[in-house]
């Protein structure tokens, strides 16, 4: 990265992003948000998954980069879909 870019969240700061209504990721009936959020999708490079302090699971989908890695790290408690047509992330590089 550039002098520009110095951490990750600067980079992300460069794309747009227009948030459906509905969300398009949910974690599943029955699992524990917490364990999940602490274990496996600590990963997603864009934090949507974090807890509050309350230690409650947040699912910030408005944030989403839809590249997956929440599907590969936890597919079976997770439920995960494109945005609606015309909503979600668009990249910018700069």
């Amino acid at each position: 990265m550039s002098d520009k870019f110095k951490t990750m969240e600067d980079k992300l700061g460069l794309d747009k992003f227009k948030a459906f209504e509905k969300t398009h990721l949910k974690i599943k009936e029955g699992v524990d948000a917490h364990k999940l959020v602490e274990g496996k999708l600590f990963i997603c490079p864009a934090k949507v998954y974090e807890l509050n302090d309350k230690g409650e699971a947040i699912v910030s989908f408005e944030n989403c980069l839809e590249c997956g890695t929440c599907r590969v790290a936890a597919p079976d408690e997770i439920e995960w879909e494109y945005p609606q047509g015309g909503y979600g992330v668009t990249f910018r590089f700069g």
